[in-house]
């Protein structure tokens, strides 16, 4: 959900390249029997700026495997999947994490991951795998919807935005800030889910009245939320003035976890009829130096150990059938009954189209 859903672990992950878990036993340390040179220790994660997973579990990793999980931070999705693609053959790292439903056709034809199918793919539903020849996994979902500041409607004592329609009301003028759907995944979503609302024919009129009710394109997620929202505590800090972002249905726990005091209600919604459901996924790259603990890694980003520890650091929903949720996720979360959707092959045939459209419409 970085975004990735999914994304609003950014609030709080820090950016650039991390090592997450020390060097353990086990055979990913191994001299090879025939004498040649030993085998990688580290397992490098190439991902969205907004991965992140508690020391305690990816240690566990380490002990299992004997593997150090490096992370590598590269931009929003849509950017980190384009670095990756213009370095495909010889990847960053081993294992690319956060390429979502809405990039996954731009990363598999252009060949940068190897097919791999992981221990476990059993306990995940096989409506999330997308692609049959394993070339990516499915690790979390979530739905890319509006978030509203609570604070702001309720001074103003204006009901906020709950449909796609309300957003382009002369009510909600100047309140909106969304992400480039060209740069940010959130932002594609946010497109996506507009064309799949108002058709293929409907949606450039729709954004004509965005346009002109004054929404506001930043590139991404983290200058979207953090900068210009003014519900976020980044939001606070940088005196954002847009009651309305482009977020996650899973957001508003991110606001209660990290405040001091935590409040007892969320101090931030979600308008449950502007939503897209995104899945996340990750793959092992072609050309990876180290494929053996790459595998290692994938198994493990399904497993239950991993999949409970996700929806509090990145703010996403776990895949797999056996995880379990935690009360806070529960409790100031929202459940998206009805999200829109889209098949991959039609975001495949209309994207790189739409972006432009979109762009020539909204930002020339």
């Amino acid at each position: 959900m970085t975004t990735k859903k999914a994304a609003a672990a950014a609030l709080v992950a820090a950016l650039g390249v991390t090592t997450l878990a020390a060097c353990g036993g086990g055979n990913g340390g191994k001299d090879k029997a025939d004498g040649a040179s030993p085998a990688p220790k580290t397992v490098t994660l190439v991902s969205h700026d907004s991965f992140n997973a508690s020391k305690e579990v990816l240690a566990e990793f380490t002990r299992q495997t004997g593997f150090t999980v490096k992370v590598l931070k590269s931009g929003d999705a849509g950017e980190a999947v384009n670095k990756e693609i213009l370095t495909k053959g010889s990847p960053q790292g081993d294992v690319f994490f956060g390429v979502d439903n809405t990039l996954l056709s731009r990363a598999l034809d252009n060949g940068i991951f190897t097919p791999y199918e992981a221990k476990g793919l059993e306990r995940v539903p096989a409506a999330l795998q997308l692609d049959k020849e394993h070339r990516v996994t499915p690790i979390d979902t979530g739905d890319i919807c509006v978030n509203y500041d609570k604070k702001y409607f309720a001074d103003k004592k204006l009901a906020p935005p709950q449909t796609f329609d309300d957003l382009a009301e002369p009510a909600y003028k100047d309140l909106l800030v969304v992400e480039n759907p060209e740069r940010s995944s959130p932002g594609l979503g946010f497109l996506l889910g507009t064309a799949a609302k108002y058709g293929d024919a409907g949606w450039p009129d729709y954004w004509k009245k965005l346009k002109a009710n004054g929404v506001k394109t930043v590139d991404s997620w983290e200058l979207a939320y953090n900068q210009e929202f003014s519900g976020s505590a980044g939001g606070k800090q940088a005196k954002g003035d847009r009651p309305l972002v482009v977020s996650y249905a899973s957001s508003p726990p991110v606001e209660v976890l990290y405040a001091q005091p935590q409040p007892k209600v969320a101090p931030t919604g979600v308008s449950t009829g502007t939503c897209f459901r995104q899945t996340e996924f990750a793959g092992l790259l072609n050309g990876a130096k180290n494929p053996e603990g790459g595998k290692a890694l994938i198994d493990f980003l399904i497993s239950k150990k991993f999949q409970d520890d996700m929806p509090l650091q990145m703010f996403v929903n776990p895949v797999a059938n056996d995880a379990t949720l935690p009360e806070l996720f529960t409790k100031h979360g929202v459940v998206i009954d009805k999200p829109e959707t889209m098949a991959p092959d039609k975001i495949a045939q209309n994207r790189d189209q739409w972006i432009e459209q979109w762009t020539s419409l909204v930002l020339k």
